[in-house]
């Protein structure tokens, strides 16, 4: 057994091992670099040991075997010299170096029978020429094979061997003690050739755990660890990599930046875990949905879909529609149903997009345009959209440079108790007349102020104005007036407006403060504390908007609200259209309950105010009592008595 051990050892050790393929490869590119080096010494070695015995020894020993021998030793240069770059794989390094361990014996066997033949010819120095030649070519093979242990080992094997059983049997002096040293000093080499054979092998070791550790990193630093997703670092390094492919060779790139709908509700309603489950699913789905194309998630419930080749416009869109509709399927996860939906916004390099900043530009742009007019759905990016940019662009420098306090002015559209028709306050809206532009509908520049981040500079002066008027109203009429989430995303923000209001002189109690369910989604914790601040002052907290958002009830039960407002949306044909009356008439039953007043908007026709009547509606507002008015229009509206003959406007 131990025998058998033994033999399979020396076999293991005499062999080219195969189990490490990049140290395979190191030893080829290591070897190719040696191998033309050796032979160059051997040759040299030969042809001068030829030259000194070819008056002594006969032609085909000088001439011929030194021939034949340089014909195989160059055939072996040429090909070393020709795969020297070459970056073989595993297998064929595998080969190469297992057919060089077998010529390893050949060539030493050949060199040294050759050396042999020449010794009995010539005197005494030709004969210690020959001793030279064998120690001088063994010592240079081993250094030159020191990255093939095996060849290395071979080549000594035989050589040394030979050698020193050869000259210790010509019982000369000189000779034997020759073979000794030479023997002692390959012992040595081998020794030294073994010990640099282990570091060669674990710098190779080393350097693959190296570049093992620096492809994880990589991998944790471009992969998303919930979904498994490419992160948002990822995502921008493929974009790069696909649009210069793209730009390259002429081809199309489609990029689409998707939306969860209603994802939010779900983390506040189940918890984080439930999420987390949930963006894993929508991950999943997406993976095993596309087909040529890339998903990446960007973070929190924001995605990412990077498709070469993409089909024509109307295509790509019915793909996209087809995705979303694929995400909006039913999610039954253990804690229960849930439903949400996909909006996606897309741009094509090179329609109207031709760097990686415009195509995520234009695809969130798209993506803005689809939340606001097709949730759940996909817009394409356009030449219309390109105008929208470029007018939103002048609006936003005209906003920067404006004079707010001259530009700025405010007008009002009553609440009125349909009970009575007595007007309860005003809702105060925005108007800017820009000397460069003309008259601008807040519904742009208000939007456009918001993802500017400067609607701040716009709140300051139309809350000074608003109050200003209100001011001079019966103190029975409240004042209504909106406010963004940016006014509320930080404490010093709601510090400006407490000192606006009570600079004013405006009682804080007779007024109502909007806000939109969109608030909610950015820091709901700080939105929570600025609406508690600003009731503790004594406003009404409003809910302005409510069922056009993705509001859950605990959160709602979270914030010290005061008031809904049923948006328009719900209202419209509220008489002919089943669905919106049941609406209507559950968010009616939700404020009672939740002992909330509740103001209904955009009434315009009898039929819708009559609905509303039948529905227990008290306090509407819209264009069917009156439009906006200016301040001055507001305030004989507002001076009139409580309860008179009022027409109601058509």
């Amino acid at each position: 057994m131990n025998l058998h051990s033994a033999r399979r050892g020396i076999g293991e050790f005499l062999s080219v091992q195969s189990e490490n393929p990049e140290l395979l490869k190191a030893q080829y590119r290591a070897f190719t670099r040696q191998m033309p080096m050796m032979y160059f010494i051997l040759l040299s070695s030969t042809w001068a040991l030829a030259t000194t015995h070819m008056r002594v020894a006969p032609g085909w020993l000088t001439l011929g075997v030194p021939a034949l021998l340089t014909v195989g030793c160059v055939i072996r240069v040429i090909f070393w010299l020709r795969t020297r770059n070459a970056d073989l794989s595993p297998e064929l390094a595998h080969a190469a170096l297992l057919r060089t361990n077998r010529l390893a014996g050949g060539l030493a066997i050949a060199f040294t029978a050759w050396s042999f033949a020449l010794f009995p010819y010539g005197d005494a120095y030709t004969r210690s020429h020959v001793a030279f030649y064998m120690a001088i070519t063994v010592i240079s093979c081993i250094f030159c094979m020191m990255y093939v242990r095996s060849a290395a080992f071979i080549v000594t094997l035989v050589v040394n061997g030979a050698f020193v059983v050869f000259f210790v049997s010509t019982a000369q002096p000189t000779f034997v003690a020759i073979s000794i040293n030479v023997l002692l000093v390959c012992a040595s080499m081998m020794s030294v050739l073994l010990t640099n054979y282990r570091n060669f092998e674990s710098m190779v070791v080393s350097k693959q755990q190296s570049e093992a550790l620096s492809r994880e990193n990589f991998k944790l630093a471009n992969l998303d660890s919930l979904t498994g997703l490419g992160n948002r670092r990822a995502f921008f390094a493929e974009l790069e990599a696909e649009l210069v492919k793209a730009r390259a060779r002429g081809e199309r790139l489609a990029l689409g930046v998707m939306d969860l709908d209603g994802f939010k509700p779900v983390n506040d309603l189940y918890g984080h875990s439930v999420g987390d489950r949930l963006l894993v699913e929508v991950a999943t789905r997406l993976s095993t949905t596309l087909k040529a194309s890339t998903a990446f998630r960007l973070g929190g419930d924001e995605f990412a879909i990077i498709a070469p080749l993409p089909p024509e416009n109307t295509v790509l869109v019915t793909n996209a529609n087809a995705i979303s509709a694929k995400l909006k399927e039913p999610y039954r996860l253990p804690e229960g149903t849930v439903h949400i939906s996909a909006s996606m916004g897309i741009a094509v390099f090179p329609d109207l997009a031709l760097s990686c900043e415009q195509l995520f530009e234009r695809a969130d742009y798209a993506l803005y345009h689809a939340k606001r007019r097709l949730r759940g759905g996909a817009v394409l990016f356009d030449s219309d959209h390109q105008d929208q940019i470029n007018a939103e662009a002048r609006i936003e420098s005209a906003l920067k440079q404006a004079d707010l306090n001259e530009e700025l002015s405010v007008v009002f559209q009553p609440i009125v108790d349909i009970r009575d028709l007595e007007t309860l306050g005003f809702e105060a809206l925005a108007r800017w007349d820009s000397p460069q532009l003309g008259k601008i509908s807040p519904g742009c520049f208000i939007p456009i102020a918001e993802r500017a981040g400067i609607v701040g500079s716009l709140t300051r002066p139309l809350l000074k104005k608003a109050l200003a008027a209100a001011s001079n109203w019966r103190q029975s009429l409240r004042l209504s007036f909106n406010l963004s989430a940016h006014d509320l995303n930080s404490d010093d923000g709601v510090l400006t407006l407490i000192g606006i209001i009570r600079g004013s002189g405006f009682d804080p109690k007779r007024l109502d403060l909007e806000i939109t369910e969109t608030a909610f989604t950015h820091d709901f914790a700080q939105v929570t504390r600025s609406v508690e601040t600003l009731r503790s002052l004594g406003c009404g907290i409003s809910l302005d908007d409510f069922g056009t958002g993705y509001s859950s009830l605990t959160r709602l039960h979270a914030l010290p609200l005061t008031k809904f407002k049923i948006d328009r949306s719900f209202v419209k044909d509220l008489d002919t259209r089943p669905s919106s009356y049941k609406i209507v008439k559950s968010l009616l039953a939700l404020s009672a309950d939740m002992g909330l007043d509740c103001v209904i908007e955009g009434v315009e026709t009898k039929a819708e105010l009559a609905a509303l009547t039948a529905l227990g509606g008290t306090s509407v507002q819209g264009y069917l009592f009156s439009p906006p008015m200016p301040e001055n229009e507001a305030a004989k509206f507002a001076a009139r008595p409580s309860r008179f003959d009022r027409r109601v406007a058509v």
